[in-house]
C-alpha cells in the first residue's frame, strides 16, 4: 500500500496558542455542574435543539440520495486532508492571481497581529464583522479593542452576545441559550436610544437591530470589515459564506478594504465541488434547501464591492490535529451544529460548558486536538468524556466523521498518557479495573459479589442509588453523576428460582394428572 506524503514537517507541529478561546478554565464536571441548574437554560436548549432537529429531518428527507451526498462530502473532505500543503499553495497563487493578498498565521497572536495592523494602517476606529468561528477562537474583537478599535458584530445572535458581554454557546446559533425577554433588556441597556416600550416580539426586536446596523453600515471611518469563510475554493480562489440575515453581504460588499480569517482546513479543491457543500450545509444547519443568502467572491474587481481584500491563513494547531491519523477527520467539519442538535449531553449543558469556541461533540474531539492534553488537571483533557457516546452525532453529521470513535481515540491517549506517568496500577480506575477482570475470571466469585449486592442496597433510601460518601473507594465518581438503578437479582439467582418453582409445580400436579387419566 503506498503512503501519502502530508508533507507534516520533522518539527513537531505547535499547538494552538494558549490566548485563544479554545482551553476552558474549568474541567467540563465542573463547568456543566453550575450550568445544570440554570432551569431557563436549560428549558431555552431544549426548545430551540428540538426544534432545529425536526426542521433538519423534514429537509434531509426530501433528498432521495443524501446517504450519496454524505459519502461525497467525507471523500471532498479527505482530498483536502491528504493532499492540503498543495492545495494551500494552490489557493495562495489563485487569490494573489485575482488582486488579493494572502498572508500566513501561525497562531492567535500572529493573526491578531496581521488583521490589527491591517486596520491601523487604514485609519479603522470601528470594523464591522461578518459571524465568524475562526475569529472568535482567536480572540480578535479583545485584540482590537486592545488597540484602540471597536469591533461590531453583524450577526444578530452574535450582537446579542457581544452587547449583552456574553460569549457564544452554539456553533450556528450563538444566543440559543437567551429567550426572548432576555434579548429585550439586553437591547435596552446596550442601545443607544431604543424606545422602552419596545416589547419582546421577534419582528420588533429583529427591526431594532436593523436601525442599530444600518447606522454602522452607512457610517464606518477607515471601512474595513472582517470575515471568515465558510469554504474557499483552491481552483478559483473564491470564498464562500453564508448566511440567514444578509447583514454578513453588507460587511462583503460596502467596505473598501475586506479582511478573512480563514482556518486552513476549509478549503475545497474545485468550484464544482461546492455542488455538494451547498446542498449538505443549509439542510444540516438550520434545515434548509439553501441558505437565503449566499455570497461568493473572488479576490477585486473595480468599481464592485472592496477594494481590497486579504486573506489570512490560520493554522493556530490544526497542523497538530493533522499530524494525527486517528483524530484528523475533525478537521472536515464543516461547522453545522448538527451533532450539538442531537447530543443529550449538550441539549442539558449548552455550550459554555465546554469552555471553548467550539462546543458540544465536536468541539469535544476538535480543541482537545488543537490545544493538546496537558494532564488530567487539563480542562481541555475532560472534553473526550463530555459524551454518552451514544452515536447519534456521527448519524447526522453531514460528512461522516466518526466523533464517538475520535473520543475514544482521545480516552486512550489520556489514560495512556496517565498511566506512563503514575505506573501501571496506581490510579483508582487502574485499579478498578484490574478488580473487576479478576472478578469477572472467576464465575462463583462474580455470582457470589452479585448476589450479595442486592441485600446491601436494601440499606440505601429510594429507588435509585444516589451520590454515594468518598469514603466509598471507586464509586463516588460514577453516582456524583448518575443515578444508579439498584440492583436486582442475580440470573442464577433467578434461574435457580425459576427451576424450584418449576419442580414445585411438577411435583405437585404429577399426582393429580396419574388419577385424572
Amino acid at each position: 500500500m503506498s503512503t501519502i506524503d502530508l508533507g507534516i514537517p520533522s518539527v513537531r507541529p505547535q499547538h494552538a496558542s494558549p490566548s485563544s478561546n479554545l482551553r476552558g478554565t474549568r474541567s467540563f464536571p465542573e463547568a456543566a455542574r453550575d450550568d445544570l441548574g440554570d432551569e431557563t437554560q436549560r428549558e431555552n436548549l431544549r426548545t430551540a435543539t428540538a426544534t432545529i432537529q425536526s426542521k433538519r429531518a423534514s429537509a434531509v428527507r426530501e433528498v432521495r440520495d443524501w446517504q450519496k451526498l454524505r459519502s461525497a462530502g467525507s471523500a471532498l473532505k479527505w482530498q483536502v486532508t491528504d493532499h492540503l500543503p498543495e492545495l494551500l499553495e494552490q489557493l495562495e497563487e489563485s487569490v494573489t492571481a485575482a488582486g488579493g493578498v494572502v498572508h500566513w498565521a501561525r497562531d492567535a497572536e500572529e493573526a491578531g497581529e496581521i488583521v490589527t495592523r491591517l486596520a491601523l494602517e487604514r485609519g479603522a476606529e470601528e470594523v464591522l464583522k461578518v459571524k465568524s468561528m475562526a475569529t472568535q477562537e482567536i480572540g480578535l474583537n479583545e485584540t482590537l479593542a486592545h488597540a484602540g478599535i471597536r469591533a461590531v458584530e453583524s450577526d444578530l445572535a452574535e450582537l446579542i452576545v457581544q452587547l449583552a458581554d456574553d460569549t457564544p454557546s452554539h456553533i450556528l446559533v450563538p444566543a440559543i441559550h437567551r429567550n426572548r425577554a432576555e434579548i429585550r433588556e439586553i437591547f435596552l441597556a446596550a442601545m443607544p436610544d431604543l424606545d422602552e416600550s419596545i416589547t419582546d416580539d421577534p419582528a420588533e426586536l429583529a427591526e431594532a437591530s436593523r436601525r442599530f446596523l444600518r447606522e454602522k453600515f452607512l457610517d464606518m471611518p477607515g471601512s474595513v470589515a472582517i470575515s471568515g469563510a465558510n469554504f474557499a475554493v483552491a481552483e478559483t480562489g473564491t470564498m464562500v459564506v453564508v448566511e440567514s440575515e444578509g447583514n454578513g453581504r453588507m460587511c462583503l460588499t460596502l467596505p473598501k478594504t475586506l479582511i478573512s480569517v480563514v482556518g486552513i482546513e476549509k478549503i475545497v479543491p474545485t468550484f464544482e465541488d461546492l455542488e455538494v457543500f451547498l446542498q449538505l450545509l443549509p439542510r444540516s444547519s438550520t434545515g434548509e434547501r439553501m441558505s437565503p443568502y449566499t455570497t461568493l467572491f473572488t479576490g477585486v474587481t473595480e468599481g464592485d464591492g472592496p477594494e481590497e481584500f486579504h486573506l489570512v491563513l490560520l493554522d493556530n494547531g490544526r497542523s497538530a490535529v493533522l499530524e494525527d491519523p486517528e483524530g484528523r477527520s475533525a478537521l472536515h467539519c464543516i461547522r453545522c451544529s448538527a451533532c450539538l442538535n442531537v447530543c443529550p449531553v449538550y441539549a442539558r449543558t449548552g455550550g459554555h460548558a465546554y469552555g471553548s469556541t467550539y462546543p458540544g461533540p465536536i468541539g469535544a474531539i476538535l480543541s482537545p486536538q488543537m490545544t493538546g492534553m496537558n494532564g488530567p488537571d487539563d480542562p481541555s483533557t475532560s472534553l473526550p468524556y463530555a459524551s454518552s457516546l451514544c452515536g447519534a452525532c456521527y448519524d447526522v453529521c453531514p460528512v461522516k466523521i466518526d466523533i464517538p470513535k475520535i473520543l475514544v481515540h482521545l480516552r486512550a491517549e489520556d489514560v495512556d498518557g496517565r498511566r506512563d506517568t503514575r505506573g501501571q496500577f496506581r490510579g483508582s480506575w487502574d485499579v478498578a479495573m484490574k478488580g473487576a477482570s479478576t472478578l469477572m475470571s472467576s464465575p462463583g466469585a462474580y455470582d457470589k459479589a452479585v448476589r450479595s449486592a442486592g441485600p446491601l442496597t436494601k440499606l440505601l433510601p429510594g429507588a435509585n442509588i444516589g451520590k454515594l460518601p468518598g469514603i466509598v473507594p471507586l464509586v463516588p465518581g460514577w453516582t456524583d453523576h448518575r443515578d444508579l438503578p439498584k440492583p436486582g437479582p442475580s440470573f442464577r439467582s433467578w434461574w435457580d428460582a425459576r427451576e424450584k418453582t418449576r419442580s414445585d409445580d411438577a411435583g405437585a400436579d404429577g399426582p393429580q394428572g396419574e388419577e385424572q387419566a
